[in-house]
């Protein structure tokens, strides 16, 4: 199985058990970005207590030596972070994201922002592009990564890409990236 077979198996997984998702992470970067090997799946999930049974089963259908915990995904749930799936034969490692529409307002609003993209002629759900901006700003602060920062400039360099400035603004002033962000800004223009 391939790193995008996986990741067409695991959309149709949420897609049938009706699990509001949105690919981020780097395989969201090489689509409003630069492709770049990445080694993981990152997949936010708006994921119920009821759906952590029926989500388990399915994941480990998908292939004989997967890893995935009922346990770990209700802590998951509950702490509003992140589970694991691992499958040994692509070597990939997928994480799964929780947020809540009723606790997490930027959440939710990332899934409902979320784009469907036709990948070998299947709909797959991406976060935005002005999503994955705000994401990987998030996550440069939390890691000081300069990987997301050169990520972000990939996304702003995709000239087909028509960003929403104005919203990628107020939620990186809400955030508290927006200095992060304004350097990006400033440094391309120079």
């Amino acid at each position: 199985m391939t790193p995008e077979k996986l990741l067409y198996k695991i959309a149709e997984i949420l897609r049938e058990l009706k699990i509001s998702y949105a690919i981020t992470g780097g395989f969201a970067v090489s689509v409003w970005g630069k492709p770049r090997f990445t080694a993981d799946i990152d997949v936010i999930v708006e994921l119920v207590r009821k759906n952590i049974r029926p989500l388990s089963k399915a994941l480990l259908s998908i292939d004989k030596d997967v890893y995935v915990s009922e346990d770990a995904m209700r802590n998951a749930l509950e702490r509003k972070g992140e589970f694991n799936f691992i499958h040994p034969q692509t070597g990939l490692k997928v994480d799964f994201w929780i947020t809540e529409s009723k606790a997490d307002v930027y959440g939710s609003v990332k899934l409902k922002r979320a784009i469907p993209k036709a990948v070998n002629k299947q709909k797959i759900f991406f976060v935005s592009p002005e999503d994955l901006i705000l994401s990987k700003l998030m996550w440069h602060k939390e890691s000081g990564s300069s990987k997301h920062l050169e990520d972000i400039k990939t996304i702003f360099n995709n000239s087909k890409l028509k960003l929403d400035l104005k919203y990628i603004k107020k939620w990186a002033a809400r955030h508290s990236t927006i200095k992060i962000l304004d350097n990006i800004l400033n440094s391309k223009l120079k």
